[in-house]
C-alpha cells in the first residue's frame, strides 16, 4: 500500500458549488458574483475552489496577494482576478503581465500604474477602495471624488470599479454598518456629480450579502460563506450552507492508563479512574490550536471523545469513554460528521476564542488535502 499520512483535510467541492449557487440565487439577475479564494482558499485550496466556484456561476475571483493571483494564472485560470488590497508599486509589471486587476488606494501607486500602462499604450483597469469607517486601507470617503477626478483622464488607467468593506455587517441593526453604507453611497453620488462613473460598485462581503440585500450594488464578494461557514450567528436562519471541510485522523496508539496517571506535557490532565487513551497524529503544527487543550471533543465511531492533556505540535490524545472500543487505525474526526454526531468549525472556534475563518486557514497549513 502506498504511504499516506494518518491525518488529512477532506474538501467537498460539491458543497462549494452548492454554496455558490445558493448565494448567487439570493442576488438580483445581473449582479456579479466574486468568489474570494485568498489565503489558499481559506485553507481549502485556492485552485480547486476557484474552479468549482467558477463552474457554479462565479464571475470573478478575489485574492489578497500578487503571488496568489500569479499562481492561479499559471494554473490556467482565465477569469478576472482581483487583488483586494493595493500591492507595492514594484508589482506593477507583474500585474500587467498576469492580467491582475489591482486595488488602488494611493496616488503614488495610481501614478506608477498609469505610467506603466501609458508606456505600453494600454489602459489598465483598477478598483478604487473607499474607506468608509473600517480605517484599514482606502481613500477616505470624503475625498474619493477628488481622488477619482485626479486620475479620470490620466493616461494608462481605467476605473473599472469602486468598493468599500464593512466592519460590522455581521451584526443586524448595527449603527456603524448603516453609517458606512451612507458614507459609501454619498461618495458614489459625489463621484457621479463630478461626471465620473464608478464602474462596478461593490461592498457586500459574506455577512452583508446574506443580511443586507440593499448593499448588493453591482457585485457581491463572498468568501467564508462559499466554504459553507457562517460569518455570524445572525446568518444561520437566513441561508442553508453546506460545510466543505472535514478534518480526519486515524488512531495511532491505544493504551490503558491507571488512576492518577497524567497525559502530555505538564501533566495538566490526570485520570480519575483507570481509563483508555487514544493518540491521534496531528497537533498545533496542523492547526489544532494549543488553547483547545482539555477543551475539545473528537468523534470516533460516532461517539464524542474528550481531548485530554496539552495538544502537542504533532499529536494529541483523547479519552475513550467507558464502554466504547477503539482500535489502532480507527478513523477520528476533529471536524465533520460521523453517524448522527457532528463537530462544526464554529464549535471549535468558540472553544478556542477565535473565529471559524482562522481555524479553516490553519487546518490547511500542513495536512494533505483530499478532494471529493
Amino acid at each position: 500500500m502506498p504511504y499516506e499520512r494518518w491525518a488529512r483535510v477532506e474538501i467537498d467541492l460539491d458543497a462549494v458549488r452548492r454554496n455558490v449557487r445558493t448565494l448567487k440565487g439570493r442576488t438580483k439577475p445581473g449582479t456579479l458574483f466574486m468568489a474570494v479564494v485568498k489565503a489558499d482558499g481559506y485553507g481549502h485550496g485556492a485552485l480547486p475552489v476557484a474552479r468549482a466556484a467558477l463552474a457554479a456561476g462565479a464571475d470573478r475571483l478575489g485574492v489578497a496577494t500578487v503571488e496568489e493571483g500569479i499562481a492561479l494564472r499559471e494554473a490556467g485560470v482565465t477569469a478576472p482576478l482581483q487583488l483586494m488590497s493595493e500591492p507595492p508599486a514594484s508589482a506593477v509589471d507583474l500585474l500587467i503581465e498576469h492580467d491582475l486587476v489591482p486595488t488602488v488606494t494611493t496616488r503614488a501607486f495610481a501614478g506608477a500604474l498609469g505610467r506603466a500602462g501609458a508606456a505600453l499604450g494600454v489602459e489598465i483597469p483598477y478598483h478604487l477602495k473607499v474607506d468608509t469607517g473600517m480605517n484599514r486601507i482606502g481613500v477616505p470617503a470624503a475625498e474619493a471624488h477628488e481622488f477619482a477626478a485626479a486620475f479620470d483622464s490620466f493616461p494608462g488607467l481605467r476605473l473599472e470599479g469602486t468598493f468599500t468593506h464593512f466592519a460590522t455587517a455581521d451584526v443586524l441593526g448595527d449603527w456603524d454598518f448603516e453609517t458606512q453604507l451612507d458614507r459609501f453611497t454619498s461618495a458614489l453620488a459625489r463621484m457621479r456629480d463630478e461626471g465620473i462613473g464608478p464602474g462596478i460598485v461593490h461592498a457586500s462581503n459574506s455577512p452583508a450579502m446574506i443580511l443586507h440585500p440593499e448593499a448588493h450594488f453591482d457585485m457581491v464578494r463572498c468568501g467564508i460563506a462559499i466554504y459553507g461557514l457562517h460569518p455570524s450567528r445572525d446568518t444561520y436562519g437566513e441561508v442553508d450552507l453546506a460545510p466543505a471541510m472535514s478534518v480526519v485522523a486515524r488512531v495511532t496508539l491505544v493504551k490503558k492508563v491507571g488512576m492518577g496517571e497524567g497525559v502530555s506535557y505538564g501533566l495538566t490532565w490526570r485520570a480519575v479512574a483507570p481509563t483508555t487513551i487514544a493518540t491521534l497524529p496531528l497537533g498545533y503544527g496542523d492547526g489544532v490550536h494549543r488553547v483547545l487543550s482539555n477543551n475539545m471533543e473528537v468523534l470516533i465511531g460516532g461517539v464524542r471523545c474528550a481531548q485530554v492533556g496539552r495538544v502537542c505540535m504533532d499529536q494529541l490524545m483523547v479519552e475513550v469513554p467507558r464502554g466504547v472500543t477503539v482500535h489502532e487505525g480507527d478513523e477520528a474526526l476533529l471536524v465533520g460528521t460521523q453517524g448522527t454526531e457532528s463537530v462544526l468549525l464554529d464549535e471549535l472556534a468558540e472553544r478556542a476564542g477565535t473565529i471559524n475563518y482562522e481555524l479553516a486557514c490553519a487546518f490547511g497549513m500542513r495536512m494533505l488535502r483530499a478532494y471529493r
